[in-house]
């Protein structure tokens, strides 16, 4: 792998302590399976807003996937439709959403970022509607970039590595950030600021699902309701922005607690093994997105390689439900998990390695 790929979709922000606790949260969850139920049917799939999904499974957006194929997106997006689980099309993807959507045989949604251009933002909406989109996914908590000093710049890579990923110059995506005034703070803005009433004019001109990817704190998800947003996704940007913020397996509880189920509330971050996603949905996630995973597999094998981490992924789940005694997707209880007082594996490598 281009070790400046690699270094792009491996590490986090500042000393990588939040992708480690993103790991380290689930170890420090245990399993406690009831037996002796009926187990002759088990039933994975889950609906999120009308559509009938085979598994929990969702692939979270990532940018410049060039980088890692030379198709990129587009194998992303065949691997996906081959286990008929939704992906989520990144604002930077490196091929236009129509393009994707016209491969696409399973849902996309498109994650996007609401610019200072309103009118740029309205157009992107439009296009990605009468493309397919199934949902708007709107990335919140990027206010800023974090402190990415171990990330190596895109623009140190070989120049056919750029190359690649400059095709993303194309109509449907939002506008790369620019630097806004002249003090230090706003030399570190991405533009990207989402306010409330930015959330309220988006659902003025579209009756596209809204979901606020980046959501941590329960009263966020609470005003989120109240803004008519649809979904949240428990998110810490994978840990690329704000390094020691809480692990989402943490943050999630807490979340779907507050809303109580009005609204769908998912989870990204740490996401590795097929127990993972039964305690996600323990603490009452609807659904769970992956990243790193999927890239890998993308890098190692196109649409084959991400077919086969989401086969490996939906496999492993079904096992956990079985072992653990659940037998629908939708009903996981809260009574499987007993916690830990201390992580029961070493830590990773996050950002530090």
């Amino acid at each position: 792998m281009d070790p400046v790929a690699w270094s792009g979709f491996a590490l986090g922000a500042g000393d990588g302590l939040t992708i480690d606790w993103n790991r380290q949260a689930f170890d420090r969850l245990a399993l406690c399976p009831r037996f002796l139920g009926d187990l002759s049917a088990i039933d994975t799939e889950v609906d999120l807003f009308g559509e009938k999904m085979p598994s929990p499974l969702i692939l979270a957006p990532t940018g410049f996937q060039r980088a890692m194929h030379p198709n990129g997106e587009t194998e992303t997006v065949i691997g996906a439709g081959r286990q008929g689980v939704t992906a989520v099309i990144s604002s930077v993807s490196t091929t236009p959403f129509p393009a994707l959507a016209a491969q696409a045989t399973a849902p996309l949604w498109f994650q996007m970022y609401i610019g200072k251009d309103r009118g740029v933002t309205a157009a992107t909406v439009e296009l990605v509607a009468q493309a397919g989109c199934k949902a708007l996914c709107v990335t919140v908590d990027s206010p800023s970039f974090g402190a990415r000093d171990k990330i190596v710049p895109m623009d140190r890579s070989p120049w056919s590595l750029v190359r690649r990923c400059q095709v993303a110059a194309t109509r449907h995506r939002m506008s790369l950030p620019t630097p806004h005034g002249q003090g230090a703070s706003d030399a570190i803005r991405t533009g990207w600021e989402v306010t409330w009433a930015d959330i309220d004019w988006l659902r003025s001109i579209t009756r596209l699902p809204i979901i606020l990817k980046g959501v941590l704190h329960p009263q966020d998800a609470v005003a989120a309701h109240d803004h008519g947003v649809d979904g949240v996704i428990v998110s810490n940007h994978g840990g690329r922005n704000l390094d020691t913020s809480l692990a989402t397996i943490d943050a999630l509880g807490p979340v779907a607690d507050a809303v109580g189920g009005k609204m769908a509330v998912m989870m990204d971050g740490g996401v590795r093994r097929g127990t993972d996603v039964l305690k996600a949905l323990a603490l009452g996630a609807k659904a769970v997105l992956i990243g790193r995973p999927y890239v890998y597999g993308l890098f190692l094998n196109g649409h084959a390689g991400v077919s086969r981490v989401i086969e490996i992924l939906n496999r492993e789940f079904i096992m956990a439900m079985l072992l653990a005694g659940e037998t629908s997707a939708n009903a996981v209880s809260r009574e499987i998990l007993r916690p830990l007082s201390a992580p029961v594996s070493p830590p990773g490598a996050g950002g530090r390695a």
